[in-house]
């Protein structure tokens, strides 16, 4: 059976999450780091699960970089595209959650916004045919925006097969949600996996109803499409078809990174294909029937990367 590298291009950054209990950013002291970036979030997930996945992106010449870097190698994704920025620091993000359910949340944003194009190297699609985009700070403005977009088109000149999760962040885009939906639907008309939360499916069509809004999705380009519903499944629609794909009873403990773990393992499993465009619907509800397990096997413990299973525990 094959093993296709799969490339993951976005950001790599570092969460701090408070761990005061019910106490906001101003009244935390203290704090617990994680490597973060969902991006990094799926390739992980794709490397833990036995594929060959590989990260593009930028983290500062610090000892943070070093940390993620060394976080991303443990789990044996390659980071050969992984760039050290000697000018800007690495990307930190500031958490805590209340009781309420309130977060409070600071994003110092580094190194991760200053990816050239120039950096990356111009013959990288003639090796990398399964590619997966889903950064949730590519879309804002700096370097990467551009780089992001650039890649994509060069990925889909050359035939390659395009994932794209929107990873719609409200905290980086409060007042500026349209013009996130315009940057993203430009993405989603060339993507041939595209995943999306139920949430994301309403911002990004305007509509409640799941038909109408991912036949919307449709009518612009996305070929093949996974919107996830929590504990109540997934609603998968491709070609003419469409059906929910039931997800396992667990008790959550953490839903953390629950999908970046659903893409990696539907990456992991397109990697194992000579030709993903040629799935059926049938074999399309089976790939998804396994990511969903993955996912609800992530929700089970405490962290995006420390609790992703392997092969074995599926």
């Amino acid at each position: 059976m094959m093993n296709q590298p799969i490339l993951c291009v976005g950001e790599l950054l570092i969460d701090f999450f408070s761990t005061d209990r019910n106490a906001n950013l101003v009244d935390s002291v203290s704090f617990t780091k994680q490597a973060g970036g969902a991006p990094a979030n799926v390739s992980a997930a794709i490397a833990k699960l036995g594929g060959e996945a590989h990260f593009c992106g930028k983290v500062g010449n610090d000892s943070f970089g070093d940390y993620l870097q060394k976080t991303l190698e443990h789990l044996n994704v390659n980071t050969t595209l992984l760039f050290k920025d000697d000018t800007h620091p690495t990307t930190l993000a500031f958490v805590s959650l209340q009781e309420d359910g309130q977060r409070d949340f600071i994003f110092n944003r580094g190194a991760d916004a200053f990816l050239s194009l120039n950096e990356v190297p111009k013959n990288l699609f003639d090796t990398m045919k399964l590619v997966h985009f889903g950064s949730a700070t590519a879309l804002l403005p700096g370097a990467l925006q551009q780089t992001y977009t650039k890649l994509l088109d060069a990925a889909k000149d050359n035939d390659c097969y395009i994932s794209f999760d929107p990873n719609f962040r409200s905290d980086l885009w409060k007042g500026q949600e349209a013009e996130f939906v315009k940057l993203a639907r430009d993405l989603i008309a060339k993507c041939d996996f595209l995943k999306v939360s139920d949430e994301e499916l309403t911002l990004l069509t305007n509509k409640s109803d799941i038909t109408k809004a991912v036949s919307e999705l449709h009518a612009i380009g996305a070929k093949c499409i996974a919107v996830t519903l929590g504990k109540a499944g997934t609603y998968l629609s491709f070609e003419e078809n469409s059906a929910t794909v039931p997800s396992i009873p667990i008790q959550a403990v953490d839903t953390t990174g629950a999908g970046d773990a659903f893409v990696g393992a539907t990456l992991f499993q397109l990697g194992k294909l000579e030709n993903p465009q040629s799935l059926s619907f049938l074999e399309w509800q089976n790939i998804v029937h396994f990511s969903n397990k993955v996912a609800a096997k992530v929700c089970e413990k405490i962290g995006a990367i420390t609790a992703l299973p392997t092969i074995e525990d599926i």
